[in-house]
């Protein structure tokens, strides 16, 4: 079998691959083009080369093994009509994204922007408005592997910490589950709403007007899922009527975000650049997903990490 990878994991880790059996070619995903080796290949190891390449050349394209975790990217009626398996990096960048949730809770709770501002100034200055974690009511709406693992870090502070999802399944750790239909009557209890969530038709701009109104006025919204569960003209409008302790937004509509667009303009608004999930493990933990998927494949064993494209996760 024959497997393209758009990214160099190092010529150690492609020797694995090729022990296992398979024939291996690596291009860079900025410079793939439908090469006849690309062609011919039954295995697409990449993240986004879609835009680069035809599927409808690559007719012997069985699997797509994504390095991300979302699969928004994906020319989905080209792959759902060849029934083309796909599965996804879920779990792989879940510990960086835990740590950069609480990483965001504290720096609003903390203030660390007027302290970073005012260390710049050489201008010492007490800050009385500080506030602690402790006792807060903090819910995640989505509760897979992102959540878990940030719910992990926050069991120090002594939290409590609530989740909402499909079936309203408890999870460990969190003190009581709720269904989607349920996130508007237990929004406004709760001092920090964290999007864990998948994108899909029915989490698209969830986060309206109607439901970010329900929001306490001092409550603070991390989103770190995708940009487009979050109707930003509406957060916008709740930002200029002096809502929200703080919001830290990882993800956007589109990216990269705008110059022109109003978000960089708040101070209680943190922004970062789709970069929650990087970390030094990064390469180690996507590479070790893909070779047990590589090494199943060949032994004819069960995938890990399936998408299911109609569910949507």
């Amino acid at each position: 079998m024959k497997v393209t990878f758009t990214y160099d994991y190092g010529e150690e880790n492609i020797n694995k691959i090729r022990k296992l059996g398979y024939e291996v070619i690596v291009i860079n995903e900025k410079e793939i083009t439908n090469n006849e080796f690309v062609n011919d290949s039954d295995i697409l190891v990449c993240y986004n080369p879609f835009d680069k390449i035809n599927l409808d050349e690559m007719k012997n394209l069985k699997y797509i093994l994504l390095s991300s975790i979302g699969f928004d990217q994906l020319p989905l009626e080209k792959i759902i009509s060849r029934d083309i398996i796909i599965t996804n990096n879920k779990g792989g960048y879940s510990i960086p994204m835990g740590e950069y949730i609480v990483l965001s809770m504290l720096e609003m709770y903390k203030n660390s922007k007027s302290k970073f501002k005012n260390q710049s100034m050489k201008k010492w200055k007490i800050d009385t408005s500080i506030l602690e974690l402790y006792d807060k009511n903090v819910l995640f709406v989505g509760t897979g592997t992102i959540a878990k693992e940030a719910i992990k870090r926050l069991y120090g502070f002594d939290m409590n910490v609530y989740g909402v999802n499909t079936s309203g399944k408890n999870i460990e750790n969190i003190k009581k589950c709720f269904k989607f239909s349920q996130i508007a009557s237990i929004i406004s209890d709760m001092d920090f709403v964290i999007l864990t969530l998948p994108y899909t038709q029915k989490t698209h701009h969830i986060f309206n007007y109607d439901l970010l109104s329900k929001m306490k006025n001092d409550s603070c919204l991390i989103n770190v899922s995708r940009g487009k569960v979050i109707d930003e003209k509406d957060l916008i409008i709740h930002l200029e009527n002096g809502k929200f302790k703080g919001i830290s937004l990882d993800v956007f509509d589109e990216e990269p975000l705008s110059e022109t667009s109003k978000l960089w303009n708040f101070e209680n608004v943190n922004i970062s650049s789709h970069s929650s999930w990087i970390s030094e493990m990064r390469n180690i933990r996507r590479f070790k997903y893909t070779y047990q998927n590589l090494k199943s494949i060949i032994e004819g064993k069960k995938l890990i990490n399936v998408v299911n494209i109609e569910r949507g996760y």
